[in-house]
């Protein structure tokens, strides 16, 4: 039987998906995650399985239609844009706006122009559109040329960051003096009474600057290599996914995903674009940390009992993934173990064996 390449797999499974809206479920509110979990079980080795993986993913939960555009927005007129941004009933526009950029431009050059005006929105859909736009730039750095679907998903990963642009308050400055350990550790957690919720920790999200300890994180980063400070990020956010089995399984995936996702774009980034989407990932963390979690938990112990956990190796890990089938769970896979190919750090296998047994299991059709 042929073996179905990472590329070939790519593009049958975005026509497949052509006609998946931007959300799904009963609320709208949860992001279409078929893109990211296809990109991730392709570059994982395993083309000959995204098409009945995404034949699968279908048929779990109804999407909305995909967006029609209403009025026009122009690029070049910031207040023809600007007030557009978080507003979802204009992901249409959004996406016929970027259509015609990519159209016109080098889709590096489009990412180049708008990387900075959506950085302060990078919680966009639980940082679910900095993260669709990641795996949209691997599938086109990796191709010799970019095909319709490709920039077509690259457009709808940069107009779903648009349309869920969530600005957070206040402003990171790089100029502390904690490591990324040290401001984690200080943050001062304030008990919800139990109720973890995804509900009620957007609540939360939607006001951060009301929980103590919010407006000092923002200063606590000390300046630092962005490379170095991304792995620094994705290992802790591991052990902190770990630490927290009381919590929801899914979102605090985002802590180690998000950075691994954006890792993955700053290669086709100018130099001075790196350290503000580090800002940006770092008031991220803060204002996730501070919604979701109550207490320190078991933080301070993880990375030793990650240590001492009896976990597979990431060969396993990655097959237990793809036979998992849950979409978050290979996302997750697949950026702890390239992660921890840099940085080798128990942290992170121990965080995918953890989650592959905590997240219902979606096997793939066929």
């Amino acid at each position: 039987m042929p073996v179905i390449g990472y590329q070939d797999a790519i593009n049958d499974a975005l026509e497949r998906m052509d006609d998946l809206g931007y959300e799904r479920g009963a609320q709208g509110d949860l992001a279409n995650h078929g893109p990211m979990g296809a990109e991730a079980l392709a570059v994982l080795g395993h083309g000959d399985e995204v098409a009945a993986w995404v034949e699968g993913y279908r048929s779990v939960m109804p999407h909305h239609e995909v967006p029609a555009p209403r009025f026009a927005l122009d690029p070049a007129d910031e207040t023809s844009w600007r007030p557009a941004l978080g507003d979802f009933s204009r992901a249409g526009d959004w996406e016929r706006l970027f259509a015609r950029e990519l159209a016109d431009a080098a889709w590096r050059d489009v990412l180049v122009r708008w990387w900075p005006r959506l950085l302060p929105g990078l919680l966009a859909g639980l940082t679910h559109g900095v993260i669709r736009t990641a795996h949209a730039v691997r599938s086109l750095a990796a191709a010799p040329e970019p095909t319709p679907g490709q920039l077509t998903e690259l457009a709808r990963g940069l107009a779903y960051w648009a349309a869920r642009f969530a600005h957070l308050p206040g402003e990171v400055r790089m100029r502390g003096t904690q490591d990324l350990a040290g401001a984690v550790a200080a943050l001062p957690r304030t008990p919800h009474a139990g109720d973890f919720r995804v509900g009620s920790a957007a609540g939360r999200l939607a006001h951060p600057d009301r929980l103590p300890g919010y407006a000092e994180a923002l200063d606590a980063l000390a300046p630092t290599r962005p490379q170095w400070l991304l792995t620094e990020m994705t290992t802790e956010f591991a052990g902190i996914y770990l630490a927290h089995p009381e919590l929801p399984p899914a979102p605090l995936v985002h802590g180690v995903t998000a950075p691994a996702a954006v890792r993955l774009v700053l290669p086709h980034l100018p130099d001075e674009l790196h350290e503000p989407s580090l800002a940006a990932l770092w008031h991220v963390h803060t204002a996730l940390l501070l919604a979701f979690t109550g207490d320190r938990g078991a933080e301070a112990s993880a990375a030793s009992r990650a240590a001492e956990a009896d976990v597979p190796p990431f060969g396993e890990l990655i097959a237990r993934a793809v036979a998992h089938g849950d979409e978050h769970v290979l996302k997750f896979t697949e950026a702890c173990a390239r992660e921890h190919a840099l940085r080798p750090d128990a942290r992170f296998g121990a965080a995918v064996e953890v989650a592959q047994r905590r997240i219902e299991p979606r096997p793939m059709a066929g």
